[in-house]
């Protein structure tokens, strides 16, 4: 997984973008590198999010994007009143069947992006209070959207990690590589 975007990252602004992205995700799945259900849905701090709740989030709110862009509707529709239900493991549910699940969306994001014929390309936004009525967005801010949204959530998932078991975010790194810390 991607932990340092180099400055000639893929040598045009959509492998640039992508690889942004890419860095951000990866920041959340090594927050949930190595934890078992039950710890991926603990609450370790003030705050009622868990990393499992945190990776089947962003996965959702990156496919609903995406349906947008491409005019479909999203996959997963959620009553507004039950709208933490995104944000916790629910019955039946397992962290590496959202982390699979999140992988194949991040595909088909790709696959969209450098396939679409231009990022200014535009598509509607949401008809949502806090938009602008008919307002309209280009697919490169998508994936700054994206970007955002996803480096909002690895903030809080190292957090949530730090809570749970006290490792560090350079620690998972060297985790995942197979490397020791410190």
């Amino acid at each position: 997984m991607v932990t340092h975007v180099p400055a000639e990252a893929h040598g045009d602004e959509r492998g640039a973008l992508l690889s942004f992205l890419a860095e951000q995700r990866g920041a959340i799945r090594r927050a949930a590198l190595g934890l078992t259900d039950e710890q991926a849905s603990a609450t370790p701090s003030a705050s009622e999010l868990s990393l499992g709740g945190l990776v089947k989030h962003v996965a959702e709110v990156e496919q609903g994007w995406l349906a947008r862009a491409r005019g479909e509707e999203p996959a997963v529709r959620r009553d507004p009143s039950n709208w933490h239900e995104c944000f916790r493991l629910m019955e039946g549910e397992t962290l590496q069947d959202r982390l699979a699940y999140w992988e194949k969306v991040a595909a088909e994001t790709e696959a969209y992006v450098r396939a679409v014929p231009s990022l200014d390309d535009t598509f509607a936004l949401p008809d949502q209070p806090w938009f602008p009525p008919e307002g309209r967005v280009s697919v490169r801010w998508l994936v700054l959207h994206l970007i955002r949204e996803t480096a909002r959530h690895a903030g809080h998932a190292d957090i949530v990690r730090e809570s749970l078991d006290g490792k560090t975010a350079f620690e998972l790194v060297a985790m995942e590589q197979g490397t020791s810390w410190g």
